[in-house]
């Protein structure tokens, strides 16, 4: 894999993640994730890998046909930050294939950690040393679930596969975005509260 910069999974540089194991095999039990839906998944990687670029066409359209999410990549006049849309975009491609993976160890709860502290204003923009919208609100970390889950089932259908296995794809993805953006906001919690 070619060194994407700013991307940290299995640095050993990063603080341990503060959610126990124990904590984070009840929130994936509470997900209804379980091994069918890593088998699931690791189909998915399959069939999505191909299309990483396709797909991301398809967020980065949504996110820049929708001002108040454009915001948050752009300075304070309003103007889109090219370099950091770059970066970010290399670094979802790569988060696309990891979550297909679906290899959930301490190097990777500590990656979900950092990535929850480049969305909230204790570490937005340190990555990239860009001026954009220092904060993105945990109300628009968290909307962003659907969207980013919705627009891969039509991906997934071009498999070919049957419809029961693109929808046990579909659904092990959707549960693995929604535990991962739940891993997101745990920065933004106050201490005790997650």
């Amino acid at each position: 894999m070619t060194a994407i910069p700013g991307y940290r999974l299995n640095d050993p540089t990063l603080p341990p993640s503060p959610v126990s194991p124990q904590d984070f095999e009840e929130l994936k039990a509470s997900l209804l994730f379980g091994p069918a839906d890593v088998a699931a998944l690791r189909r998915a990687h399959e069939v999505l890998a191909p299309q990483v670029e396709a797909i991301l066409d398809v967020w980065y359209g949504f996110v820049g046909s929708n001002p108040h999410l454009l915001r948050y990549f752009s300075t304070e006049t309003g103007e889109p930050v090219g370099p950091y849309l770059d970066a970010v975009r290399k670094r979802f491609g790569q988060w696309i294939l990891d979550t297909c993976r679906a290899d959930y160890d301490a190097a990777w709860l500590a990656w979900q950690d950092e990535i929850g502290r480049r969305h909230h204003r204790i570490g937005k923009n340190k990555t990239d040393g860009v001026r954009a919208a220092p904060h993105i609100p945990m109300s628009q970390l968290l909307a962003l679930a659907i969207p980013i889950s919705v627009t891969v089932r039509p991906f997934l259908v071009k498999s070919g596969n049957s419809p029961d296995d693109v929808d046990a794809m579909h659904a092990a993805w959707t549960k693995s975005v929604w535990l991962h953006a739940i891993l997101w906001a745990r920065p933004y919690a106050i201490a005790g509260d997650f």
